[in-house]
This record gives C-alpha cells, sequence and structure tokens, in this order.
C-alpha cells in the first residue's frame, strides 16, 4: 500500500484552448500517453455520498487500485495498490471485492467492499511536464459517448500554486474555468444520460 496527499488545481478547457496549450509548450503526439480510469461505487452510490471514489487506473502496463478520499482542507488523500491482470479482471467482473488497506478503509466508511461494482470508464491521453515548483497536466477526457479537456496543476502547497496556475492561465489568454474532477464529471454525464432515456 502506498499513500499520499495530492493537490490539484483544475481548468476545463475548449478543443482551441487544448490546441493552444499544445502550441505554446510545443507538445507533439509523443508526449502523450493514455491512461483509463474504471470507476467503482455501491447500486447506492455509497462511495459518492462519503465523498470519496474508487476506481482501477490502467497506465504504461501497470494496475493500481485507488481509494480517494476529501479531506476537510480539500486535499486528498489517496491509498494505492498494486493489483494483478487477474485480480484486476475479476473486480472489474464483479467476482470479487478489493481485499487488504482498502478493504479495511472501505468498512470504517461503512461501505460493504462486497457491494463495489464497476460502472463506467473513462480514457484520458495526457501530457505531463514539470512547472515552477509543480507539474502541469494537459488532459483529452473520452467517456459515455463525451469528451472534455483539462489542465491540471499538481502542486505541493495551494496557495502559492493557484497565484502561478492564474498568470499561466492569463498568460494564455485562458478564463479561470474550476473543474470538478473527473470521476464527478463522469457522475454528472451519466445522470444527464439516465434523465435522457
Amino acid at each position: 500500500m502506498h499513500q499520499e496527499i495530492e493537490i490539484e488545481l483544475k481548468n476545463l478547457l475548449t478543443a482551441a484552448e487544448f490546441a493552444a496549450v499544445r502550441a505554446a509548450f510545443r507538445l507533439d503526439d509523443g508526449a502523450f500517453f493514455r491512461q483509463e480510469n474504471h470507476y467503482f461505487d455501491t447500486p447506492s452510490f455509497a462511495l459518492k455520498e462519503r465523498a470519496a471514489a474508487l476506481r482501477i487506473r490502467a497506465k504504461e502496463g501497470r494496475l493500481t487500485l485507488t481509494l480517494k478520499q476529501t479531506r476537510a482542507d480539500g486535499a486528498i488523500l489517496e491509498i494505492h495498490e498494486p493489483l494483478s491482470l487477474s485480480e484486476a479482471e475479476a473486480l472489474l467482473a464483479g467476482i470479487a471485492a478489493p481485499r487488504g488497506a482498502i478493504a479495511d478503509l472501505l468498512a470504517e466508511l461503512g461501505i460493504n467492499p462486497h457491494e463495489v461494482r464497476c460502472f463506467g470508464s473513462l480514457v484520458t491521453d495526457r501530457a505531463e511536464w514539470p512547472y515552477e515548483g509543480g507539474t502541469l497536466c494537459l488532459d483529452h477526457n473520452c467517456y459515455l459517448q463525451s469528451e472534455d479537456y483539462e489542465l491540471e496543476y499538481e502542486v505541493d502547497h495551494v496557495e502559492a500554486g493557484e497565484k502561478r496556475f492564474l498568470r499561466l492561465l492569463e498568460e494564455l489568454g485562458i478564463p479561470r474555468r474550476p473543474a470538478p474532477n473527473k470521476i464527478a464529471r463522469f457522475y454528472a454525464r451519466m445522470k444527464e444520460m439516465e434523465e435522457r432515456r
């Protein structure tokens, strides 16, 4: 098990702004890699209700189960556990439940690990590079017959990071559009699709 605190500043982009950021930082197709997130919750969305999220991420041949919990200060506590391909396949098929530390943490949240199910996936093509003491990530996300673009800035300190991020957006001529995290956007799109049925 690996644990970390994540502080991310996010801004939604238009397709034209995405292209402008690519041009400004000279990011060619080779700068991007693909990652796929498979999201889990209970049928009653108990994780969502507790400001938590559970996912399997497939990235560069590695599979990782991650539980995210929002802290009072807005930072995200992430707990990661590596998975084998057979473990990931069993979780995705709903024939196995999370085990170990993540199962224990789910139980602490009042969630039965055996009730979690995969309810969808999101694919991201991402470029990331160091920028003024943090890491910039440029994402093109595809999920539930939709797509969006975002710029993320991963930092150690919110206040200083926010100043640098706002300055960058201003230099690029991009308005500030705070973005919900990917899973929140996924939930919103899922709800929108259900309402259309």
